[in-house]
């Protein structure tokens, strides 16, 4: 494994960690300029804080200050209820790609979609096995124009308590189901982004790591897993401070040969996001060193 304690040249940061600062909306430039400071190299920003900073813009700061992108979050949410839906999903998802491509992603994050209309309190549906076909086809069609773009697609399967609302892949077995059956060759333009806090408790989780192989982890993300936790969504913990045993699963995923970043990515309704963000940014960089 790599040392982390001496350094957080390998650190990430997903900027939802930093959304906000003592609970009020931080703009994308100044999360930016706040990790340039801190001597944080990478970072995986939100479309919705891009698209309010304006891409361009967002797109001139990466690159004036050298930064990384470990991947851009995120494309996805495949199934829809009728035609019209699912043509609104394929141009998003092409939009996301154009976007990713712009900002020199690593990879697009694809968190898939459930069942249409379930965010909003109102499921069109309860057939599951409907929405997975409606994501592998909507991948499928996806994966030809990103192939274009030569922007890797990331599979982020979350934890089964996501199932309904935001995303019907949640093992790592079922992501890699679909990469084999769409990128049988392991091109590289098809893999995985492995989430700490949505696969930590699959007793399949080594073995799947080890199959999707140096040439699928495309994206490592961590936070930690909270007991008890206050919200399912928005109370992620710090690295460190929760169950997951972090530096066990980074071993898996670097094991396969993988040398990419470590995102942190860390809602937090009620803690996190209420402090300063130069605090929480000290604090990712110690428990990096410390904890992951």
């Amino acid at each position: 494994m790599r040392d982390y304690s001496r350094d957080h040249r390998w650190l990430s940061i997903n900027t939802a960690t930093v959304r906000k600062s003592g609970g009020v909306d931080l703009p994308l430039p100044d999360i930016i300029e706040a990790c340039v400071r801190k001597g944080i190299r990478a970072i995986s920003p939100w479309r919705d804080q891009v698209a309010a900073a304006g891409l361009a813009n967002v797109s001139k700061l990466v690159r004036t200050h050298g930064l990384e992108l470990s991947g851009y979050c995120r494309g996805g949410m495949f199934p829809a209820a009728d035609a019209a839906g699912l043509k609104a999903a394929r141009d998003d998802n092409r939009r996301a790609v154009d976007e990713a491509s712009e900002l020199n992603a690593a990879c697009l994050v694809l968190v898939v979609g459930g069942l249409p209309g379930a965010l909003q309190g109102r499921p069109a549906h309860k057939d599951i096995a409907l929405s997975r076909t409606q994501v592998r086809d909507g991948i499928a069609e996806l994966l030809d124009y990103a192939k274009q773009a030569r922007m890797p697609l990331a599979i982020e399967p979350l934890h089964p308590m996501y199932a309904a609302d935001r995303a019907c892949i949640n093992t790592l077995e079922q992501a890699l189901d679909v990469c084999d059956a769409l990128d049988p060759g392991k091109t590289g333009a098809l893999g995985v982004a492995v989430d700490a806090y949505h696969v930590w408790w699959d007793p399949k989780l080594q073995e799947q790591i080890a199959r999707a192989g140096k040439e699928r982890l495309l994206a490592f993300h961590v936070c930690d897993w909270l007991t008890p936790t206050t919200d399912l969504l928005n109370d992620r913990g710090m690295m460190g401070d929760g169950v997951i045993d972090l530096p066990q699963m980074r071993g898996w995923v670097e094991a396969q040969g993988f040398a990419g970043y470590s995102e942190v990515e860390i809602f937090s309704t009620g803690n996190w996001w209420q402090r300063p963000h130069e605090e929480v940014l000290d604090t990712c960089i110690a428990r990096h060193r410390t904890a992951v």
